[in-house]
């Protein structure tokens, strides 16, 4: 749109603005792209120059990423300061190309930006004027000003009296599917939870609509702004409940020029395992249990075998008797060396073969006169050389120590538990070996890790066999390189000819090595491999559902306890839940947590908060609900029904909006019964949340928001489950049921 289409002053420059700003954008994009592309059609080149290009693509393409995830609404605001300066703030933050650099947009995290979101009437922090720049793309369509400084009689036409309009807009605006950042409306409570110091461990806590999961993810992005160095070399790590949940927030990082976060579900942080099973409530609840912990210590003891009752070992003609009590010797010696089950391997093995060599010693080596040692510590070591080449010493080694894989230990466990917890745990959680894994196996898998650990041996032996075929393959490209040039000199003369190759400069073992040392992964990416990473920090949504198991295996990942922990613990619907601040993080930090409270309700109107709080406190009636900041004069209604599918139908086509989504929260049993009445809507673990209509149960439903919620048979749920199904609505709350209501919830519908 050409600036001249504007007939107002101040829409027009500011528009202005917006265009040489995305002029510079233009510009900054089109060198990326172009350098990328220069440095992508260098081909083949010789090592130092292929490092460098590989940098430079790295670079240049994160420059590129974080300019197209911000395009079209990079600048949001602008602050007018006392002293006559202005400041715009966007996204990510430009400079000029002067030799100043120049802020030309400031970075929304940046201390400068601050004002922007704190500032008031009563404190304006050295500001006169807060203005809120309004973009569809690239064009500016409106402008909403906040004056601050009374005493200011300046006026532009686009004051905002109460200085809520921005803030509402976004509020009432319809769903999309995907959470979006709210970067350009974050209040004063939520800010100074974004910037509080990122060391230790600082719980979010907030009840429905609060804002927590977009305030622990700018909280992510602050962090990476502030300490970028630090993190982006460790990564910060968020975790949320389900892959519906991390799709729904994956385009808010992005948005804020972030791309280097890494976003798992517990089910995905054991590398080379993705949890598709599901299990049952009693079975998640016991294998989420402390407890396992031990359990699994002992089936890992377990595999630490006595021979039942010898092991017969036939060596040079002679037969080598294992008994348990040699056996154990070497066991104990071996356990009390307190390592990993795998990495104390070797030490077994050297203390079964010392036992070995002692018998054989004392066998053909006693004097049969005074009983006196005629072998010396030449042929002592030649016996034990020749025993360690003895198939059957590596078998009856194997048998008693056997190399373990944590897949392998759990799914045995799995397969028999009885013996190591109650026969009723036990028959919660036994199911056949190939059965594919659940969420609430990755911690045993995770715990696994830990108790067997890896023989450094065969680690060693890997990587020596991948480093010789990467010489191998060096030599090739070496090879190649000498032939070329060869061929390319052998007809010019020989001042020509000596010109260095780049085999005269490097060999194919440095090659390979230097070849090993680029690893242009991001640290995300890197860390979503390793399961010993230990990243920078962590964020965990709805973390008041994890098990004690699942907290072990993330406080691996966090030894500097560097997190930040968002939940309810009144939403607590999983069996193995803690539910509480202190049962989750006591045992691992005691007392050393920072605690903060959310307690402005954005998202649900008042008249669904209503009936929402009503049915918590029948069953706590100290509960305290967040306070909603809004009213839609729309009330909540419910309706009884004999044909349910049918009710259900009707209904969505009641309520699903002009613009924006609709969620239909049912048992999961009914979901196919009520899909098969619904166009378009399919049943299934990971819902598309783009749909106009989408159907989940409450589980599914966490952390989730939509224009209207469509709540199916409410009586069938818990009070946690219900709590969250009721308030996921923006706009429109319904409720269908066959049988009767819950007492409390009918009576706040009446």
């Amino acid at each position: 749109m050409s600036n001249t289409e504007f007939t107002d002053g101040e829409l027009r420059r500011e528009q202005e603005f917006i265009d040489g700003l995305y002029a510079r954008v233009d510009v900054l994009r089109g060198d990326t792209e172009a350098g990328v592309s220069d440095a992508l059609a260098q081909g083949s080149t010789p090592m130092q120059a292929r490092l460098e290009r590989d940098i430079m693509v790295a670079e240049r393409s994160g420059l590129l990423a974080a300019l197209n995830a911000v395009d079209g609404s990079l600048c949001f605001g602008r602050i007018d300061l006392a002293d006559g300066a202005t400041h715009h703030i966007g996204r990510i933050g430009l400079r000029a190309d002067d030799a100043e650099r120049t802020p030309v947009l400031v970075d929304w995290r940046a201390d400068v930006a601050r004002p922007f979101y704190l500032a008031t009437g009563h404190t304006p922090m050295g500001l006169t004027r807060r203005r809120h720049i309004a973009t569809e793309g690239r064009r500016v369509t409106s402008l909403h000003d906040e004056i601050l400084d009374l005493g200011d009689a300046t006026r532009t036409g686009h004051e905002d009296p109460t200085g809520d309009a921005v803030l509402l807009a976004a509020l009432n605006s319809a769903r999309t599917g995907r959470m979006g950042d709210i970067v350009r409306t974050i209040q004063a409570e939520q800010d100074e939870i974004i910037r509080a110091p990122h060391r230790g461990v600082l719980v979010v806590e907030g009840g429905p609509g609060t804002g927590k999961t977009a305030v622990a993810l700018h909280r992510a992005a602050y962090l990476l702004y502030e300490h970028r160095e630090l993190l982006a070399r460790r990564a910060v790590l968020i975790v949320g409940p389900n892959p519906a949940f991390l799709g729904y927030i994956g385009e808010v990082l992005p948005s804020l020029g972030e791309t280097g976060v890494l976003l798992a579900t517990v089910g995905e942080l054991f590398p080379g395992v993705k949890a598709t099973a599901a299990d049952t409530p009693e079975a998640a609840a016991v294998k989420g249990r402390a407890a396992m912990a031990d359990v699994l210590a002992e089936v890992v003891r377990d595999r630490q075998a006595l021979p039942d009752p010898v092991i017969a070992i036939e060596h040079d003609r002679e037969v080598l008797m294992l008994d348990d009590g040699l056996v154990g010797v070497a066991r104990e010696r071996t356990r009390a060396a307190k390592l990993p089950h795998n990495a104390a391997r070797e030490h077994f093995e050297g203390h079964i073969l010392n036992t070995l060599t002692d018998m054989v010693a004392e066998r053909i080596g006693t004097d049969p006169y005074d009983g006196s040692n005629l072998l010396d510590a030449s042929d002592i070591t030649q016996i034990r050389d020749e025993l360690a080449e003895n198939p059957e010493v590596w078998s009856a080694i194997d048998q008693l120590w056997p190399r373990l894989t944590p897949e392998g230990l759990v799914a045995g466990f799995l397969a028999d538990p009885y013996g190591y917890v109650s026969d009723e745990d036990a028959a919660a959680i036994r199911r056949p070996v190939t059965r594919a894994w659940t969420v609430a196996d990755v911690p045993l898998l995770d715990e696994a890790a830990e108790l067997l650990g890896e023989d450094d041996r065969v680690t060693r032996a890997r990587a020596e066999r991948e480093l010789e075929a990467q010489v191998a393959y060096a030599q090739g490209v070496l090879d190649v390189s000498y032939a070329s040039r060869t061929y390319e000199f052998e007809d010019k003369d020989d001042e020509d000819s000596e010109v260095l190759s780049a085999h005269d400069i490097i060999d194919a073992e440095r090659f390979a090595e230097r070849q090993e040392e680029t690893d242009h992964r991001s640290a995300a990416e890197r860390a979503a491999a390793d399961r010993t990473w230990a990243f920078g920090h962590i964020i965990v949504d709805e973390a008041q559902e994890l098990s004690p198991m699942a907290w072990r295996l993330l406080m691996r990942r966090s030894p500097t306890r560097s997190m930040t922990l968002v939940g309810d613990p009144a939403q607590t619907a999983e069996a193995a839940g803690v539910g509480s601040w202190a049962g989750i993080l006591e045992p691992y930090v005691e007392d050393r947590w920072e605690h903060t409270r959310l307690g402005v309700n954005y998202r649900t109107p008042a008249e669904i908060m209503e009936v929402a709080a009503a049915v918590v406190r029948a069953e706590n009636p100290a509960f305290e609900p967040p306070s909603s900041v809004r009213s839609t004069g729309v009330r909540p209604w419910a309706r009884a029904t004999d044909d349910l599918p049918g009710a259900v139908a009707k209904a969505v086509a009641e309520l699903t909006p002009a613009e924006g989504r609709l969620a239909v929260i049912a048992p999961r049993d009914l979901h196919r019964r009520l899909a098969a009445r619904l166009d378009g809507v399919t049943a299934g673990a990971e819902p598309d949340l783009t749909r106009t209509v989408v159907l989940l149960d409450p589980r599914q439903a966490k952390g989730l928001e939509f224009d209207s919620v469509l709540v199916v048979e409410p009586a069938r749920y818990g009070t946690s489950d219900l709590y969250v199904a009721l308030t996921r609505a923006t706009q429109r709350l319904g409720v269908l049921h066959t049988g009767a209501l819950p007492g409390a919830m009918a009576d706040a519908l009446a």
